[in-house]
């Protein structure tokens, strides 16, 4: 039987998503037919950089787009190279060429040198998908789904309205199935009933209205799979998380600092409610140990294992 195929997004070249393509391959080879979005002479710097070869089974698919590899840097032809890569996986997916997508990382300072509007991989796939992607990070200890992704702070309260968390809550159980998630406020102490903020109100009405909404369409649940709100600096705590293994968070720190702190070699990325699967590590460029052989491997091994699972 023929092994899956997956296309690869590079990341950016100047961090550690090369590294972490040459150092794994063997062993992703043995599960998948990897195929790397980017250009021969490319990976042929990187592995120099690296002290590596190139191993001969690894498959490229080229860009035909010049970028020199500067470690550790910050650089628009970087930004509009790693951009560039996503694309292509992505075409490479849609046309039935590849089955999933897993991404290495990209750098959002140099997206926005390179002229790229998107925030990051989910933004894009929200656009060119025309569907509402929902974020969701973690591993079997422990899942974390983002209402609110790459956003200011201080634009998040205006973005808890109970119909779009509702609409969010109903995509979220569509697409994962889980039957138990907690759903954190916004508020320290969960708004205290009000006396710290309101914005609690309006999660428990979404709330209210997802779960009514999952009942009324005769989805497979045993009862009501949401509840909360719930005070988000109890629910980390491992009490609660041996109850409790998903949980909805308001904004981007307030889920994946915890999680990172917890799992962070575990954790990998899944990109849910889209028509493709895509998934990837949990971390970011890492420019700090670029190109000196120490980049952690387990989020990217985790995030092919996870992509081969959801096909």
């Amino acid at each position: 039987m023929s092994l899956p195929r997956l296309a690869v997004s590079i990341g950016d070249p100047n961090g550690v998503g090369p590294e972490i393509a040459l150092r794994t391959h063997p062993q992703i080879a043995d599960v998948c037919r990897p195929y790397y979005c980017v250009d021969p002479e490319v990976m042929a710097e990187a592995a120099s950089l690296l002290g590596m070869q190139l191993p001969d089974d690894f498959t490229m698919v080229p860009l035909g787009l010049p970028v020199a590899i500067k470690p550790g840097c910050v650089t628009a032809d970087a930004g509009r190279y790693s951009h560039a890569s996503f694309v292509k996986a992505i075409a490479l997916t849609e046309a039935g060429e590849t089955d999933a997508i897993v991404t290495l990382p990209i750098h959002k300072e140099a997206w926005m040198q390179a002229g790229i509007t998107y925030k990051g991989h989910t933004d894009l796939l929200r656009d060119h998908f025309e569907q509402e992607a929902i974020m969701m990070l973690g591993c079997s200890q422990l899942y974390v789904a983002l209402f609110t992704e790459h956003v200011p702070l201080k634009e998040v309260p205006a973005k808890i309205e109970r119909n779009a968390l509702a609409r969010f809550l109903v995509d979220l159980y569509r697409a994962t199935g889980f039957d138990d998630m907690a759903v954190l406020g916004l508020n320290p102490h969960a708004g205290d009933n009000g006396v710290l903020g309101d914005e609690e109100r309006e999660i428990e009405a979404a709330i209210d209205l997802a779960n009514d909404t999952i009942a009324s369409k005769g989805f497979k649940c045993d009862g009501r799979p949401f509840f909360g709100p719930v005070v988000p600096d109890a629910a980390f705590t491992p009490t609660f998380r041996s109850v409790h293994r998903h949980i909805v968070a308001m904004y981007h720190d307030q889920g994946l600092a915890p999680l990172k702190a917890l799992y962070f070699d575990e954790s990998v990325n899944i990109s849910l409610n889209l028509p493709i699967i895509r998934t990837s590590v949990d971390h970011g460029t890492a420019f700090d140990i670029a190109y000196r052989g120490k980049a952690r491997l387990n989020s990217y091994r985790n995030a092919v294992d996870t992509a081969l699972r959801l096909l």
